[in-house]
Formats: structure tokens, sequence, C-alpha cells
């Protein structure tokens, strides 16, 4: 029978969710902007022949793949030596800002599409290595910067972990960080209230407010994908055929 009840019981805290929400649309906005910006920075170096120990320095991007320091060490850094526990930044920083499969990715796009006879005409009109990327790299890269930005987007607007360890002020809780700890209350009421709460209990959507839950963290990202989709098809195709 159709009932939306699951929806009622989740917009009976509308404040919290519209809160959650724009920290969301915050966190995703800022960390896509600042970890494209980041990747672009390292990727186009990394690209060109000239840069001095390039190979080294994608062997230590290529060694964030393999390893990684754990939970105990990130959160001591993040908590003792950034102080960012408890804030904005701790949504933003931690684990998602760069990875190094998206330089590797935005290395080669540099390196097998961006023509090499374009970069060296723009230096022979006096273009700084900024304004190279800037004017004559970046624009011709909206396919693999597409990609890159939806992936990163995405992995932003899903991310809970982060809230989870970081976070426990109410005010900075993401919608997934939300939308959790609302599940959580429900499965925690089912175990040890059900019994007690009697009827009560058997009129507590739990079931369909979990698939309420999944539709309302996945709509927004569902309504984007459509206007990615046409440089998201392009990027992912990154060196899968060779010219």
């Amino acid at each position: 029978m159709f009932s939306t009840a699951a929806y009622e019981y989740l917009f009976a805290r509308g404040l919290e969710i519209l809160r959650a929400f724009g920290v969301t649309v915050f966190i995703t906005v800022v960390g896509t902007a600042i970890g494209i910006t980041i990747c672009t920075l390292l990727a186009y170096p990394l690209s060109r022949k000239e840069t001095p120990h390039r190979n080294l320095i994608m062997f230590l991007v290529f060694f964030t793949l393999l390893f990684h320091g754990g939970l105990v060490p990130s959160y001591l850094v993040w908590t003792q030596l950034f102080d960012i526990k408890n804030t904005i930044w701790a949504l933003i920083f931690p684990g998602l800002l760069t990875n190094g499969f998206y330089i590797m990715l935005m290395r080669t796009f540099f390196q097998n599409t961006i023509p090499n006879d374009l970069i060296e005409s723009a230096r022979l009109d006096g273009a700084s290595e900024y304004r190279i990327l800037w004017s004559v790299v970046v624009p011709l890269s909206t396919p693999v910067l597409a990609t890159i930005g939806l992936f990163t987007a995405i992995m932003y607007w899903n991310d809970w972990q982060n809230g989870m360890i970081y976070i426990t002020n109410p005010k900075y809780f993401s919608i997934q960080n939300l939308l959790q700890r609302i599940m959580q209350d429900i499965q925690f009421i089912n175990i040890n209230l059900g019994d007690k709460a009697g009827g009560a209990m058997q009129q507590m959507p739990s079931e369909s407010v979990r698939m309420a839950i999944a539709v309302i963290g996945s709509l927004p990202i569902l309504l984007a994908y459509p206007f990615f989709q046409k440089h998201f098809v392009k990027g992912i195709m990154i060196g899968a055929i060779k010219g």
C-alpha cells in the first residue's frame, strides 16, 4: 500500500535536514573546486618532460595508492596537529581532497591530448607556465576536469566516515551523516525498546525510512549527472584507444 509515512517522519526533522543539505552542498562545492585545482597544479608539471625529478614525484603519488598510514595516525594528525575536529574543514581535507589515481589520469590526458607544439607556440609568444596552464591547457581539458570533478563531488556527497570520526557537533553534520544517525536511532529503538514500546513500534516505518533515506541522499546527484554525462563519457575513455 502506498504511504508517505517515511518521508513524513524524516521531514518532521526538516530544519536539521535542510541544515545538513547546506553543509553537504558547501563541502561538495568547495572540496571539489580545491581538489581539482590541486590535482591540476600537480598533474600538469608531471606531464612535462622538462620537470626536474618528475619520476620521483610520480612514484610518491603512486605510492599513496598502495599504502596508507591508517586511521589512528590520520586522526592524530588532523586533530592534534591541524586541530580541525568539529570544524567544517574536517569534512573537506581528510582523505578526499586529492587522489593519486586522479592525478595520474589527468597527467595522462595532458600528455596524450594537449599538443606539445601548442605549448611551445605559447612559450614563443612569451606566455609563462601559469598562463599556458590556465589559458591553453585548462580550456582544452574539459572532459577530464568534468570527469574528475564528478567523481570528487560524488565522494564528498556520499561521505559519512569523516563526519563519524571528526564531527560531534550537530551543526556540522552532513546529510549522509545525519541520515545515518537517524537510521541508527531507529535501529536502537527497535533492538532495545521494541518490546516495551509495543504497538507504537509497529507504526514506525523503519524499512521504508531506510529506502526514503537512500532517495533523499542520492537524488541531487542523480539530477546533476545528466549535465556532466557528455564530458564524463569522453573523460572516462582517456587512454582506452591509442592513436
